[in-house]
């Protein structure tokens, strides 16, 4: 089994019901494990095994299932591609609109002249010529999307909008082809309004969801477009995805890094502050390691490259945002399912709210204006957008601020690591044991003879690192860490949030003492091994806490996964990084209660959202049930549920740290 992951664009998609369809669709392809599609990102995250599955396969269930989606060599590298996609449609969507609110705007003025007591009526025939094209060109892409829907065996907001416009246009024709347009039957205003209306909401909606994306644009922006490299002889510039591993990049003072890799001969200063967030300047000589996006201060440098492309750490931080913000909160899940079923239960209660009227009160002309309202008014755009829109917003800001939700890898390391206890290598012929009081006495070797002034130096707050060659002791390093100076008002924070704190350490209880008192931590476990921690975290869970672990090193790495959030520090070890859910980059214990903060503040307008769909939801389709709308009013609520989400989301970009 070879598993492998996609990141697909995908457009097409015009509701919660055409996400939600689209993952059913995909969880069928064979091979596939999983499948995540965000309609707010408009992406398709796919895992999936690649000895039963190809990427082409997934690319044409996605065409099956009626959305548009392509392979491309490199994903990462589609920026201005996709700028230029989202430019044109842009204008496409602005021209149909404006012709579309022109051809309506006769009909709608004839209505409200009506409305202010003068009798002017636009000719019957004039009214079809004049929503026809409305109707059938321009809202042709909804009679496309409705297609593609029924066919994949489920309905979405397309549906809904041909039923009550074709309805609405369909009795309007009917009565002037019977020539009964005298009595005044004709919903053409109706049908003609809806469909402005839905395009401006989608128009909005599109420019809405595109700031919230935002973060990821301004991460794809600092990557260089081109790079100079030595080849045979000569400085050439390149593309910088054509760059290859150990080839040697030449670059200039000011100029942006084009590649990870390592300096071979300069001395320059360089920002990295996109991945560190230090606003000083590093200085880079010979043998420094330097990553993409990264800008050069005043002196030239040759770098050999050892990562490219998509391999790149920036290339990597931009695959972690996405895929944070492609993913789904639990109680997304309960809204995909209220968005499989909305459509056709909708559907349900226009035709029961047509019989009604019409049965009961024997009003066939107000029957029909609550049925197609009923249709027009019921949005699970709204819905489907209130959990995405929220997180693509929150991960935005939280990746400003250095704080990721997943994490790069980093190089695999040489030694063989003994987790809780040290470290084992032969370096000439020698075999080192470097490590614990513990791992010595594993090994039987006895450091009775430096006891004493050991245990000097753990009083001290030292830990030790005993040193052993072939099973003879060579003596001990005696080292401290630092407490961050962001740590107690970290620790402090945190209180204030009414979150505990616990310290696992394998450090002596001596040195572990000393760092919680420093920094006001409420409980101290020292002497601690990995799957001791581990199981710490498992008791603190048994007693119905939510427990988030904090950790940097492999030996953290157990916890770290038994935790209901693992948040790694970037400055620790791959392993540790691949085990959490969360990495802060610049290894700042300040940023932990900031990512918690940012995630309240997220969950909260997540919240918000969902509770005013629903609430539109619950109140919109028994008013046009009931007869309270017309279907103008009912498509003006129907397009700004979705537009008033999405905005209510992008006011988390307001979120400041208290």
């Amino acid at each position: 089994m070879t598993q492998q992951s996609l990141s697909l664009p995908v457009k097409g998609m015009t509701c919660a019901a055409c996400s939600t369809r689209l993952e059913r669709v995909l969880g069928k392809v064979a091979g596939v494990e999983q499948a995540l599609v965000s309609l707010a990102a408009e992406r398709a995250d796919i895992r999936f095994d690649g000895d039963r599955a190809k990427p082409e396969d997934l690319v044409a269930a996605i065409v099956r299932a009626g959305f548009e989606a392509s392979l491309t060599d490199n994903a990462d590298d589609d920026l201005d591609r996709a700028e230029a996609e989202h430019a044109a449609e842009s204008a496409r969507q602005v021209r149909l609109l404006t012709l579309s609110a022109l051809l309506t705007l006769p009909l709608v003025g004839q209505m409200v002249v009506d409305l202010a007591g003068l009798h002017v009526m636009i000719p019957p025939v004039l009214q079809l010529l004049l929503a026809a094209p409305v109707q059938f060109w321009i809202g042709a892409r909804f009679y496309k999307g409705a297609w593609a829907s029924l066919k994949g065996g489920a309905g979405n907001m397309d549906v809904l909008v041909v039923l009550g416009t074709s309805a609405a246009f369909g009795l309007s024709a009917w009565h002037v082809a019977l020539n009964d347009a005298h009595h005044g039957n004709l919903y053409f205003e109706g049908a003609s309004v809806v469909i402005t209306l839905v395009l401006l909401g989608k128009w909005l909606e599109s420019r809405a969801k595109r700031s919230a994306a935002g973060a990821i644009r301004a991460l794809m922006r600092l990557r260089p477009e081109t790079a100079r490299v030595e080849r045979d002889g000569q400085v050439m510039e390149v593309p910088a995805a054509l760059v290859a591993v150990d080839e040697v990049v030449l670059i200039r003072p000011g100029e942006r890094v084009p590649v990870d890799g390592m300096v071979i001969e300069g001395v320059s200063q360089m920002d990295e502050s996109l991945i560190t967030g230090e606003s000083l300047p590093v200085v880079k000589a010979s043998g420094d390691e330097v990553v993409a996006g990264a800008v050069n201060g005043d002196g030239m440098l040759r770098v050999r490259a050892s990562r490219v492309g998509a391999q790149s750490t920036i290339s990597r931080i931009i695959r972690m945002v996405q895929g944070a913000q492609a993913s789904k909160a639990p109680v997304q899940k309960l809204v995909d399912k209220i968005s499989s079923v909305f459509v056709p239960v909708v559907v349900v209660l226009a035709a029961l709210s047509f019989l009604g009227w019409w049965l009961l009160m024997g009003d066939l002309d107000t029957a029909f204006v609550a049925a197609v309202s009923v249709l027009v008014i019921a949005c699970p755009c709204a819905l489907g957008l209130a959990t995405p829109t929220g997180i693509m917003v929150g991960t935005g800001i939280a990746a400003r601020h250095g704080i990721l939700g997943d994490a790069p890898l980093a190089p695999v390391s040489e030694f063989q690591s003994l987790p809780g206890r040290g470290l084992e290598a032969s370096v000439r012929g020698l075999r080192l044991l470097i490590g614990s009081h513990r791992l010595m006495a594993e090994r039987g070797i006895d450091p009775a003879a430096l006891a004493p002034p050991a245990e000097a130096e753990e009083a001290r707050g030292r830990t030790l690192m005993w040193i052993a060659e072939n099973g003879r002791m060579l003596g001990y390093v005696a080292v401290s860490d630092p407490v961050k100076a962001s740590a107690v008002k970290a620790v402090a924070s945190l209180k204030e949030m009414g979150i505990e704190t616990v310290m696992l350490t394998g450090d002596n209880a001596r040195a572990a003492k000393a760092v919680g008192d420093a920094v006001g931590i409420d409980r101290v476990l020292a002497d601690v091994l990995p799957e001791d921690k581990s199981a710490e975290i498992e008791r603190l869970k048994s007693t119905g806490r939510v427990v988030a672990m904090v950790g940097d090193g492999i030996n953290d790495a157990p916890a770290l996964a038994a935790a209901h959030i693992g948040i790694a520090m970037g400055t620790g070890t791959d392993v540790a990084m691949q085990a959490a859910g969360i990495t802060l980059v610049r290894g700042d214990p300040a940023l932990l209660a900031e990512a918690l903060s940012i995630s309240r503040a997220t969950t909260a307008k997540i919240r918000q959202n969902l509770f005013w769909a629903f609430a539109y939801n619950v109140v919109a389709i028994p008013a046009a049930a009931f007869g309270l709308l017309t279907p103008v009013i009912a498509g003006a609520a129907m397009a700004m549920s979705s537009v008033s989400v999405v905005s209510n989301s992008l006011l988390l970009r307001r979120w400041r740290m208290k």
